[in-house]
């Protein structure tokens, strides 16, 4: 049993806890200046790890969780007595550490994983790849934010905003993947809690690089293309809804049902979701399957792949394809890829149930809601010409009916405008409007003129 012992020094009474080892040589654990009641817990929690270690048996879970909340200071103690083991250093996890150990696990297709980047990449350069994790404190989590929303500079190409910063939802996005990156840190016991938990993201939707590309247009820009390929690449952005390049890259000349009007969709981006997030099937529409079979018609003989120029990493297709739609006549819009595939939704929406529509895209009604589906011109016109045709038929229904009233009137007018005065053989006709009466007598033949007889 350990016992307390208590000495004079000179910085007051001093306190000592006395047990016996394992060995049975008789030791100290010296507490200096401690309360008696914190000696006495000291003493009983000796105690139980004495019995323990004689007993052989496992630490209580009660007795763990005070050992584990020691400070190093107190814990040291201890295993100088021989009680317990010394703590291993604790390793110190880096900054940079955390992000390759993020990006190695992730389960995300490699465009995700470039998105990833950008924000990996800005916390390095903001604190530096050799800083230690448990440094990273709230305050300068709220540091980086401000910093990434108020840079004009950049680090590679110029903004889309009029003084080069990072539009809000690019902001709020970088924010959430940060957010995702050090909740992962807590999640491997590396921290304890995240700096950036109760920092708010932000909305992720950016209206001013919504763009809906018009059936019109697109077939402008069909016309043109410099290749059957080309065409094949925009069709399938535009009347299918793919990705680009992800999906539109791997699909393959089995992947089309000539006679259902089938494709079936590989998704990258979605596979690691698992059940029917790695395959979708999209309906090939008319103006899709005249494309398809022009290019089928005139693909190599033994391709499999429906667009081999998709397929190898997109580099340079966005480049191509601006060039194709300024000759066409047309001015690049926004997202050139994303707002095909965001037209074509919005296009399927009026006239097919949300729900189906976006499973033929590949994600969730919300995110449609969010992202994807675009306000028209034309819903808006309707219903103002709507109600401009409702007052018109309104005033024509009132015109009608006042015509109808009159006649009405005058029918009833000529109807009770007779009376007969049977006594006296008398028909009077009552005024009308020209406010004259008229008197006739009628005869024993009656109003009928006379019938021959036989």
């Amino acid at each position: 049993m350990a016992s307390i012992s208590r000495g004079t020094g000179a910085k007051g009474t001093l306190i000592r806890i006395f047990f016996r080892g394992v060995d049975g040589e008789r030791r100290a654990i010296h507490l200096g200046r401690t309360p008696i009641k914190v000696a006495e817990e000291w003493a009983r929690k000796i105690s139980a790890i004495e019995a323990c270690l004689v007993g052989g048996i496992s630490f209580s879970a009660e007795l763990a969780a005070w050992l584990r909340d020691l400070p190093e200071q107190a814990h040291t103690k201890l295993s100088h007595g021989g009680l317990v083991l010394p703590r291993e250093a604790a390793a110190v996890v880096t900054l940079e550490h955390l992000v390759k150990a993020f990006i190695d696990k992730a389960q995300a297709g490699p465009v995700t994983i470039m998105a990833y980047k950008q924000t990996l990449d800005s916390l390095l350069v903001f604190y530096g790849p050799q800083k230690p994790i448990t440094e990273i404190t709230p305050e300068l989590a709220d540091n980086w934010r401000s910093s990434i929303a108020k840079d004009t500079k950049g680090t590679r190409k110029k903004r889309t905003t009029s003084d080069n910063r990072l539009a809000p939802a690019t902001v709020a996005k970088r924010v959430m993947v940060a957010k995702q990156v050090f909740k992962k840190a807590v999640r491997w016991n590396w921290i304890t809690k995240s700096p950036f938990e109760d920092m708010r993201s932000g909305s992720q939707v950016n209206a001013a690089r919504l763009f809906y590309v018009s059936t019109e247009t697109i077939e402008s820009v069909l016309n043109a293309c410099s290749s059957i390929e080309w065409k094949v690449i925009v069709g399938l952005c535009r009347y299918a809804g793919l990705r680009c390049p992800s999906e539109v890259g791997i699909v393959t000349w089995a992947d089309v049902n000539w006679e259902k009007g089938r494709l079936t969709v590989l998704s990258k981006k979605t596979e690691h979701h698992g059940g029917d997030h790695a395959v979708r099937v999209v309906p090939i529409q008319p103006a899709l399957h005249e494309i398809l079979r022009e290019a089928f018609e005139q693909a190599p003989e033994g391709s499999a792949l429906v667009a081999p120029k998709a397929a190898g990493g997109g580099l340079n297709l966005r480049t191509t394809f601006k060039k194709i739609v300024a000759r066409a006549g047309c001015k690049p819009w926004p997202r050139l890829f994303q707002n095909l595939r965001a037209s074509c939704e919005t296009d399927w929406v009026e006239k097919h149930p949300a729900h189906e529509c976006a499973a033929w895209m590949g994600h969730s009604p919300a995110i449609a809601s969010a992202h994807y589906l675009q306000a028209r011109n034309h819903h808006f016109e309707a219903v103002v010409n709507a109600g401009r045709k409702s007052d018109a038929e309104s005033d024509a229904r009132t015109a009608q009916n006042r015509t109808q009233q009159a006649f009405a009137t005058l029918r009833q007018e000529s109807q009770n405008g007779i009376e007969t005065d049977e006594s006296s053989g008398v028909i009077t006709v009552l005024p009308n409007k020209t406010g004259v009466v008229y008197k006739r007598t009628v005869g024993e033949e009656g109003l009928e003129p006379p019938t021959l007889s036989v």
